[in-house]
C-alpha cells in the first residue's frame, strides 16, 4: 500500500523502464504457458490484461541511445557488472541515470553498485 500511495501522490512523474516491462511479460508468459487449469489461464491473463492497461498508463522510458551509451560506460567503468546476472539490473540503472529520475526499487544490493544512482525504496516506512 506504501507504494500505491506514493504512485498515487506524484501521478504523472512516475515512468517505468522498458526492461521492466520486458521482465514483467516475460514473467507473464512463463506463467501462463506453464497454467494447466483453464481457471488458471483466465485468472493469469486477466492479471496480464490488467498488467497492460497500468502501461496505458504510466509513462514507459525507452533503452534509447543515450541510455545504450550510460549502460556502455558502466560496464567500462565498472567492469563487475557485467556479469549476466545484472545486465537487466544493468540497463535499468542505466535508462534512469540517462533521464536524470529516481531508481525506485526493493533491490538495494544490485543497484547500489551503481554510485551515482539515486535510489529509493518505496515499501519500507520511511520514504516520506
Amino acid at each position: 500500500m506504501r507504494v500505491f500511495g506514493r504512485v498515487t501522490e506524484l501521478g504523472a512523474e512516475v515512468a517505468i523502464s522498458i526492461v521492466t516491462v520486458q521482465e514483467l511479460f516475460n514473467g507473464w508468459v512463463v506463467r501462463i504457458n506453464s497454467a494447466r487449469e483453464v481457471e488458471d489461464v483466465v485468472r493469469l491473463y486477466g492479471k496480464l490484461s490488467r498488467t497492460v492497461a497500468l502501461f496505458g498508463r504510466v509513462r514507459v522510458l525507452d533503452f534509447d541511445r543515450k541510455a545504450g551509451e550510460t549502460f556502455k560506460q558502466l560496464l567500462m567503468d565498472n567492469p563487475t557488472l557485467s556479469k549476466q546476472r545484472l545486465q537487466k539490473d544493468m540497463r535499468i540503472a542505466a535508462i534512469a541515470l540517462a533521464n536524470n529520475a529516481v531508481m525506485v526499487t526493493r533491490n538495494y544490493r544490485d543497484f547500489s553498485q551503481v554510485s551515482q544512482l539515486n535510489i529509493e525504496d518505496w515499501s519500507q516506512h520511511n520514504v516520506f
